[in-house]
């Protein structure tokens, strides 16, 4: 399993404080940096989830209200069924990129280091925002799919981006009524990035139970770094928000299907072609019920800055 900070990295010696910003002292394994050790870990990351049915949306407070109050593309609530699966425990992160950028000769896309947009070069200092533990957020949705299509190539497992139906009920830890993803289901939001960015300190030690906040810098927390969900599976509220591979469509809960819903068959309008993003809590989207697990909306393909994490759609256990 992957371990959230390691006693040492490479080139460097590491201070208990950032250590424990990191996500706890523990561990001792280098991080993964050749192909067979990032498709092995990804394999070993790989959580099961049994299916089952669920309302797959928003289904609302003990009031009655619903949670998201801003727009009604998470409405109305539908029962769906979702066959078995496994999820990755953690999101994808920048150590494995590069090790996929390397691997298949598209370094040198993404060499330019220019404002945020440095999608290379992974760092071994957790005081970057681009350590090799920290989530990262691709250059766009093809990228993410194409490293889950890579690791179907490294393992022979079907590996993919997960459709938004299997995201929710992963998040929702087999579809239960909570509106974040967290140990509690409720929101505890660490203070880290919420102070002026030249006090943003990587060795400050976490709070909280996930990290939702609207920054227009690279940096985040280490994946692991909170409690994990009843389910196993960590930052699905908060950190980055994440591609799935359903193309997005306003009203789709108004006639999805039952049986394994998986978006429309193609961009309802081809001009703007727009994949479903999960987990707005990762862009900071608190406001009127913005940051809660039922969120959704559509991010254009080529665009910059969201994370990302596969599935294997395998109706039984691999590892």
């Amino acid at each position: 399993m992957l371990k959230p900070c390691p006693l040492k990295v490479v080139g460097l010696l590491v201070s208990p404080a950032v250590l424990v910003a990191c996500g706890g002292v523990g561990g001792g394994d280098e991080w993964p940096s050749s192909v067979k050790a990032v498709a092995d870990q990804a394999v070993e990351n790989q959580v099961f989830v049994k299916g089952g049915t669920f309302k797959l949306g928003d289904i609302g407070r003990p009031n009655g209200t619903p949670y998201m109050v801003l727009t009604d593309h998470a409405l109305p609530p539908v029962e769906v069924k979702v066959d078995s699966f496994s999820i990755s425990r953690y999101e994808t992160t920048w150590g494995e990129m590069e090790v996929y950028y390397e691997d298949v000769g598209r370094a040198h896309l993404y060499e330019d280091d220019y404002t945020d947009r440095k999608y290379l070069n992974a760092s071994d200092d957790p005081m970057s925002p681009y350590y090799n533990r920290k989530p990262a957020r691709v250059p766009n949705y093809y990228e993410a799919e194409r490293y889950c299509e890579w690791l179907s190539d490294q393992t022979g497992l079907p590996f993919a981006l997960p459709t938004e139906a299997q995201w929710e009920y992963a998040a929702r830890s087999r579809g239960r009524n909570v509106p974040y993803a967290t140990d509690t289901g409720e929101e505890h939001n660490d203070t880290y990035l919420q102070r002026p960015r030249e006090y943003i300190d990587p060795s400050i030690p976490p709070s909280g139970n996930m990290l939702s906040h609207d920054s227009g810098i690279m940096e985040r927390r280490p994946v692991g770094t909170y409690p994990p969900n009843p389910l196993g599976l960590y930052d699905m509220s908060g950190n980055v928000a994440e591609w799935t591979q359903d193309w997005f469509e306003e009203d789709y809960y108004k006639h999805a299907p039952f049986d394994n819903p998986s978006g429309p068959v193609g961009p309802p309008d081809p001009e703007k072609p727009e994949k479903t993003v999960r987990d707005w809590a990762g862009k900071g989207g608190g406001f009127g019920g913005g940051g809660t697990v039922f969120v959704r909306s559509g991010v254009h393909v080529e665009a910059p800055g969201t994370g990302f994490r596969c599935v294997v759609n395998h109706p039984e256990r691999i590892n």
